[in-house]
């Protein structure tokens, strides 16, 4: 079990581990790349997942919602946490409710489960990135329009992978061997971008950091335990769902906190650490999911 755990684990945080070494000496600018991936290839990965013919919505809808509550419930917990503790809400929850299950969750879910565990890993962080750019925006300034948010290039290739794969038309094979293509750059450049933007992190509040990078995967992992109780998932779902749970903050959370100005330092901090912590936690996770 230890060595499949490491062998899982390896190829993820030595990916970060480079980008972190390179970010270190070289001091690349990756907001071009960071861009293309959000804006082409992560879409395209997104898209080829959910127009896959062999894709069938209604197959993960119990998936959906327990994501939704296990996104939602972490929210709450961060909230009730945040008010005993004294924690500025709009800093704490974010980073408690939204996790990496983008650059750390999407790979992880592969090397972990296989190929077929794909699907159901977009259908997760489809439901986080929806709230995220929605209900996460909202909450962090209340004048932000969450109508436009289907034009985030990754939502919009949810709604239009959707659209065709619950209409059952096929892509022309070469286009969507084009797309998938394309879809395969995404991960491990988000791995790479994870270790170079991890650099530019200051931690100011170790404190908070500690805590929250505690709080987020020991919360998650229960609730998704909780959640599994009400909701009858297939056993690999069972096993997705849990880790998902254990994930650390994503690193959008810093760049909304940034662009909102609330307190981007303490936000860049949380997840800066979470991601560390991610060592110890996520092992637990795929020991629990795994047995």
């Amino acid at each position: 079990m230890v060595v499949r755990i490491i062998s899982i684990l390896f190829p993820l945080f030595a990916i970060t581990a480079l980008g972190f070494f390179v970010g270190k000496r070289m001091k690349p600018d990756l907001s071009h790349a960071n861009k293309l991936n959000m804006d082409v290839f992560v879409p395209a990965l997104v898209f080829a997942a959910l127009a896959n013919k062999e894709f069938h919505l209604t197959e993960y809808l119990p998936l959906l919602g327990a994501t939704l509550l296990v996104v939602l419930g972490s929210g709450a917990v961060g909230w009730a946490v945040a008010r005993m503790a004294g924690i500025e809400v709009k800093t704490f929850v974010p980073p408690q409710m939204f996790n990496n299950c983008g650059n750390l969750g999407l790979p992880l879910a592969v090397l972990a489960f296989g190929e077929l565990a794909l699907a159901p890993a977009v259908v997760m962080f489809m439901v986080s990135n929806l709230l995220h750019f929605s209900f996460g925006a909202w909450l962090l300034d209340h004048n932000v329009r969450v109508a436009n948010v289907w034009r985030v290039p990754s939502v919009l290739a949810t709604l239009v992978g959707l659209v065709v794969g619950i209409a059952g038309f096929e892509v022309w094979p070469p286009l969507m061997m084009a797309i998938k293509m394309l879809g395969d750059i995404a991960i491990p450049l988000m791995l790479f971008a994870l270790g170079v933007r991890l650099t530019d992190s200051k931690i100011t509040s170790i404190g908070l950091g500690v805590f929250a990078a505690v709080i987020r995967p020991v919360s998650g992992m229960l609730l998704a335990w909780g959640v599994m109780l009400l909701i009858d998932l297939p056993p690999r779902e069972q096993a997705l769902l849990l880790v998902f749970g254990a994930l650390p903050p994503a690193v959008l959370n810093y760049i909304f906190a940034e662009r909102y100005h609330q307190e981007p330092e303490k936000v860049a901090s949380m997840v800066l650490i979470g991601n560390v912590a991610a060592v110890l936690f996520l092992p637990v996770a795929l020991v629990l999911a795994l047995d």
